[in-house]
């Protein structure tokens, strides 16, 4: 659940980070920039675990957040999800290339193409051929997405949906596909995906304050979570799709997850990570593969496994490098891309050059109406754009509006992540597509009539 998700080619090198220096970073973050609220940086390796924080935990407030502090973690939860169903095959109570129909209720109809139906293994490759978002998703509330999404909506978009590709064939990433893994691998289990992933995760791991329904205490020690601009939001709740972005987690928990995925202490989840990793596909994108959930940064030695997530108000990172047994956390309760610090800790550096530095101009209303309207760059995947008190803003299917700035007539950047939009015109000069940049990757789309 990270805005307009494209990965990137990247090239590697590591040093040991200077703790000052990353704290200094994150302070700048925060309290020059004002680019976030609160944010939370923790690294752990064979020398322990140590943990950076600035800001608050809401505008306005006194508390700083710190190790125990609780944030969405968003698309994260994936990871999770991909660990439950390694443990399940470990134990026997799947298998990889089971087909989802296997665990649902009912008579649930699954699409399949070509006589290859969707396995367990495929939801967590991100292969499954399934959209990233279903088309039947019409939150009541648009701040809350995913709240009411629930089982029959889910069961019913899958007994409608025709595959436009083989189960197997080619990456797509999609929310849609690992939450229906979750909801799958809890009917399996005869229980909640929060107490699955409690009993089998957070539990052996010792992440006491990890977890999906917040008690009173949690709510105390949850962050509030904020937009682009500052300003309070919603926390979003999932219900049939929790197993694709639902956990809130803080920064010692998920440092207490990294620990066990680099083998710094002995858990009973060891062969499971192990099978997570063992597992590699293409996703089309140079040097970047992913394994069982885990994406891999793979230009050059060593590899680096990481997730980030993103919700209307909180974004994450987590990366690990497994040959020097180092793993990195960052939360901020800020709908602001914080990838970067994350890279930064692991010492990661793009091939591709980073998204040019762009200075802001005032556009016409008149020519900023021009770009209001739909650009679909899927079936189920569309972008709005609407022009509004002389801004422009865009919209993603299933994500929070965000503010996008002119750099010229026609030329657009976000601030929240490193992206850009070119508008195109036809031979009348009237707008008739778009074209998002990002990571070094062009998507493009018409305008819808």
């Amino acid at each position: 659940m990270k805005l307009l998700a494209f990965f990137g080619s990247v090239g590697l090198i590591f040093a040991q980070a200077n703790q000052s220096e990353l704290q200094a970073l994150i302070d700048n973050r925060v309290n020059t920039a004002k680019k976030a609220v609160g944010l939370v940086a923790g690294t752990v390796d064979a020398a322990g675990v140590r943990i950076y924080s600035a800001g608050r935990k809401t505008v306005g407030g006194t508390e700083k957040p710190d190790g125990q502090t609780l944030f969405e973690i968003g698309s994260i939860t994936k990871v999770f999800t991909s660990l439950l169903l390694a443990d399940m095959i470990e134990r026997g109570e799947v298998k990889a290339d089971d087909p989802v129909s296997k665990y649902l209720p009912g008579r649930a109809e699954v699409p399949s193409r070509n006589g290859k139906q969707i396995t367990l293994l495929s939801l967590s490759m991100q292969n499954s051929g399934l959209p990233r978002l279903p088309d039947n998703m019409k939150p009541a509330d648009p701040e809350n997405p995913y709240a009411d999404y629930d089982a029959p909506k889910l069961m019913a978009f899958l007994a409608g949906y025709k595959l436009t590709r083989d189960p197997g064939e080619k990456y797509e990433y999609s929310n849609l596909a690992v939450g229906l893994l979750g909801y799958a691998l809890a009917q399996r289990a005869h229980m909640s995906y929060g107490e699955l992933v409690r009993q089998r995760i957070f539990k052996p791991l010792h992440m006491d304050h990890s977890t999906i329904t917040l008690t009173p205490d949690d709510k105390q020690r949850m962050a509030q979570g904020h937009d682009a601009g500052l300003n309070p939001v919603k926390n979003w709740d999932l219900d049939a799709l929790a197993g694709a972005g639902a956990i809130r987690s803080s920064a010692d928990d998920m440092l207490k997850f990294l620990a066990a995925n680099l083998g710094l202490v002995d858990t009973p989840l060891k062969a499971a990570m192990e099978r997570m990793r063992s597992v590699r596909g293409e996703t089309g994108m140079p040097h970047v593969e992913i394994a069982m959930a885990w994406h891999i940064f793979s230009e050059y030695p060593p590899d680096i496994y990481w997730h980030n997530g993103g919700t209307a108000g909180f974004r994450s990172f987590a990366g690990m490098d497994l040959a020097a047994k180092k793993g990195v956390v960052v939360l901020c309760n800020t709908s602001f891309d914080i990838d970067d610090i994350g890279r930064h800790i692991l010492n990661i550096k793009y091939s591709a050059p980073m998204l040019e530095e762009m200075r802001e101009i005032k556009l016409d209303p008149k020519i900023l109406s021009e770009y209001g309207g739909s650009y679909p760059l899927a079936p189920t995947f569309v972008l709005k754009f609407t022009a509004r008190d002389g801004r422009l803003f865009t919209q993603a299917t299933g994500q929070p509006e965000f503010e996008v700035y002119a750099s010229k007539k026609d030329e657009f950047f976000l601030k929240v992540v490193e992206a850009r939009v070119s508008f195109t015109r036809d031979g009348d000069g009237k707008v008739a597509g778009m074209v998002l940049h990002q990571n070094g990757r062009d998507a493009s789309a018409p305008k819808a009539k």
